[in-house]
């Protein structure tokens, strides 16, 4: 059966690791079209700043590698992405090898599991994701053993959709209170993802409601909370994140619109 395909992206192909000998291969032509796509989204994002009075040097550009190999991921960073998101660990740990020759940030964008953090946080710079207490305190017990200080975002379900993680916006207040008392977490600021109902109107009220929300909640942070990032914009949506204050972010599918298979 032909692998499946959305849009113009090919999605079938099993990541690849280093000692298959192909992590590093890409057809030139995808490379090509790959540091097209990178250009074109450095000019829109930058467009979408002017036109919110946002300073676009201040916009973090995280590249999602989560639907491609190494060898389109070692593409976009060659294109000048020098941040990558991976939404799964399972696909995360296998790229951080092949690409490890790579000065790469990577970031952990998904759900993380418990059982998988002690093996994901020596691989990241950040964890955008997190988004329950549990975790938090999982994370910084396993951040303190491993000796490492780990920046995170907090996850908030704006949306109200039942399908998503997040904490509720309700119960972000009396949270703040119980933050303080981490010391191998940085939590940075908060994150969310649109509905995908209502068209880019519904995306807008989720990213101004999570800025919104930032901006509630500054006054009545511990001291060691910082919530200066919001992450909250992806591929279908980023201009209207930017529109709303967004400080990152995450792109996938607009990355690789037009690359071709190259095991045909």
């Amino acid at each position: 059966m032909a692998a499946p395909q959305i849009g113009k992206l090919f999605i079938g192909r099993p990541l690849e690791t280093a000692a298959s000998g192909r992590a590093n291969k890409l057809m030139p032509d995808n490379s090509k079209i790959i540091a097209a796509n990178v250009a074109a989204l450095r000019w829109r994002i930058a467009d979408a700043a002017a036109r919110a009075g946002a300073d676009p040097q201040r916009i973090t550009l995280v590249a999602v590698t989560k639907y491609v190999g190494p060898a389109e991921a070692r593409a976009v960073f060659e294109a000048g992405c020098t941040v990558l998101g991976e939404s799964r660990p399972q696909q995360l740990w296998p790229k951080t090898e092949a690409l490890a020759d790579l000065p790469i940030e990577w970031q952990m964008i998904g759900h993380l599991q418990r059982n998988k953090i002690r093996r994901t946080l020596p691989l990241v710079k950040m964890i955008q994701s997190v988004d329950n207490l549990s975790s938090i305190e999982a994370i910084d017990r396993i951040a303190s053993e491993l000796s490492l200080q780990m920046p995170i975002l907090l996850e908030v379900n704006t949306s109200g959709d039942a399908q998503k993680h997040g904490f509720l916006p309700q119960r972000m207040e009396p949270l703040m209170g119980e933050l303080g008392r981490f010391s191998n977490v940085k939590i940075q600021g908060l994150m969310c993802m649109a509905s995908l109902a209502g068209g880019m109107d519904a995306a807008r009220r989720d990213f101004s409601a999570l800025r919104e929300l930032r901006e509630c909640l500054a006054g009545d942070c511990p001291e060691s909370v910082e919530l200066r990032e919001l992450s909250m914009g992806m591929s279908r949506d980023y201009e209207a994140a930017i529109a709303e204050g967004a400080t990152i972010v995450r792109v996938g599918s607009a990355l690789y619109d037009g690359i071709h298979d190259d095991t045909r």
